[in-house]
C-alpha cells in the first residue's frame, strides 16, 4: 500500500500539526511530578481531589498554549490537500479535546475535522493506548490497518502498531524509532510530496 492509497488519516496534535512549545519538565516541576513519570499517568494515579486540583491547572496552562498555537511547517498545506481529496480526518491527542479544537481554530484548520472526530485525553486512554485509533476506526466503519497515524513522538506509532494502523513518523530530521514507522517525512512539505511520489 502506498501512503496515497491511505484515505483514513489520525494526527497527533502537538509537535505534529503545531510547532511544539510544551515545555513538560517546568509542568512536571509546577505539578511535583518526578521528571522520569509521565504526566497523566502520575496524575491518573493520585487521590481524586489532588488529581481534579493539577488537572485543573494542566488545563488552564494548556489553553493558553492553545490560543497562541504555530502550524507546523507544511502543516495547514497538507491536511487542507488531504481534505481537498475527501479523505477523512481525525484528531488523537493527549491534550485535552476542547483545547484540541481551539488549537485547530488558532492555525486556520477547525474546518477540517469533524467535531466528533477530535478525541482528547477524556474520550479515550491516552496514546500510547490504541484505544483512541479503535474508536475511530469504529465510527467511520474501516479497519485500523486502511488508517494512519501520524505523529512526532514514540507514542504516537506505539498506539499505531497497537491499532494495527499505519504509522508515520514527521517533524524529526532523523528516525529514531524505524521498527514502529512505515513512513518517515522531515516535516509535512516532505510528507505532502510522498503523497504525489
Amino acid at each position: 500500500m502506498s501512503l496515497a492509497d491511505v484515505k483514513h488519516w489520525v494526527f497527533d496534535m502537538d509537535g505534529t500539526l503545531t510547532v511544539a512549545v510544551h515545555d513538560f519538565a517546568a509542568i512536571r516541576v509546577a505539578l511535583a511530578i518526578p521528571p522520569e513519570d509521565d504526566i497523566l499517568t502520575h496524575l491518573a494515579a493520585l487521590p481524586a481531589n489532588e488529581a481534579a486540583a493539577k488537572h485543573a491547572w494542566l488545563l488552564e496552562h494548556e489553553r493558553d498554549l492553545a490560543l497562541g498555537s504555530k502550524p507546523a511547517t507544511g502543516a495547514v498545506e497538507l491536511v487542507r490537500d488531504l481534505h481537498s481529496r475527501g479523505y477523512r480526518l481525525g484528531i488523537l491527542t493527549r491534550n485535552a479535546r476542547e483545547l484540541a479544537h481551539v488549537t485547530l481554530a488558532a492555525i486556520g484548520l477547525a474546518d477540517c475535522f469533524a467535531v466528533d472526530d477530535v478525541l482528547g485525553r477524556d474520550e479515550a486512554p491516552p496514546k500510547p493506548h490504541p484505544g483512541g485509533l479503535l474508536k475511530l476506526a469504529e465510527a467511520w466503519k474501516v479497519p485500523a490497518s486502511e488508517m494512519v497515524m501520524v505523529g512526532d513522538y514514540r507514542f504516537d506509532l506505539d498506539c499505531g502498531r497497537a491499532a494495527g494502523a499505519r504509522t508515520v513518523l514527521v517533524n524529526l530530521p532523523d528516525n529514531p524509532w524505524p521498527e514502529l514507522t512505515d513512513w518517515h517525512a522531515q516535516d509535512c512539505v516532505e510528507l505532502r510530496q510522498m503523497l504525489s511520489a
